[in-house]
């Protein structure tokens, strides 16, 4: 195969994770705290001793969006959404946790846990635990939670120190490489959850630019390898 035919290869390679991945933004527009995620793009050159150049595009490396999403109020007690910077802290078998999905319950035990049961923890890297006789708590944009006139604890509000290295793990978990450090300056709501910050609308757009492209690099395929054939019978009848 030529260059040209290794170089459609790699990009409709490509294309179809990014179709994959906008396909996913979409299915995933209505889900609390989803960040929105793309593709990356890019093009490796490389010379080869005594012939042309062969050129390889890939797009491995993902690219998520952490723009603030809309955020809806609910009037639950136990929802929370973040205004501005920062994740909630959760526990899982796996170790520590980021979300942005503040959509969380009390287990039979009182621990405040995501809707998968995962522990919330405060901004000592506790588990955060609300009595069970103290009623609705009150929550404020610190993450301070008291009932009846007391403290209970605090709700942890953290982010890496370096984004990069946040990786994507489930719809809304992300777990990091490096250390984390506690925001002060994000703001918690109690009674609101934030949406994903997914524009339907343009992810739709994409796509269809994404399957036009994937459908001309296949008509290029297709007739390089047309064209492949027709040598081939020509030399076989000379």
């Amino acid at each position: 195969m030529e260059t040209t035919g290794y170089t459609t290869l790699t990009r409709q390679a490509g294309l179809l994770r990014e179709m994959q991945t906008v396909a996913n933004n979409i299915a995933n527009a209505v889900t609390t705290g989803y960040r929105q995620e793309g593709l990356v793009f890019s093009e490796h050159v490389t010379r080869v001793k005594d012939g042309p150049s062969v050129s390889m595009a890939t797009a491995n490396v993902r690219a998520t969006s952490f723009a603030q999403g809309t955020l809806t109020q609910t009037g639950g007690a136990l929802d929370l959404a973040i205004e501005g910077e920062g994740f909630f802290l959760i526990e899982t078998p796996n170790g520590e946790r980021l979300t942005r999905a503040g959509n969380f319950t009390l287990s039979a035990e009182g621990d405040l846990v995501t809707l998968d049961g995962h522990r919330v923890l405060d901004a000592g890297g506790a588990p955060v635990f609300v009595p069970p006789d103290t009623g609705a708590p009150g929550i404020s944009s610190d993450g301070t939670i008291s009932a009846n006139g007391q403290l209970i604890g605090q709700i942890g509000l953290v982010r890496p120190i370096d984004p990069l290295d946040m990786i994507r793990e489930g719809g809304v978990m992300f777990r990091t490489e490096g250390e984390t450090e506690p925001v002060l300056e994000g703001r918690m709501l109690q009674g609101f959850v934030e949406n994903a910050n997914v524009d339907p609308i343009s992810q739709i757009a994409r796509m269809v630019e994404v399957q036009r492209s994937y459908e001309l690099g296949q008509s290029f395929l297709d007739a390089e390898n047309e064209r492949i054939r027709d040598a081939l019978k020509a030399l076989t009848r000379s």
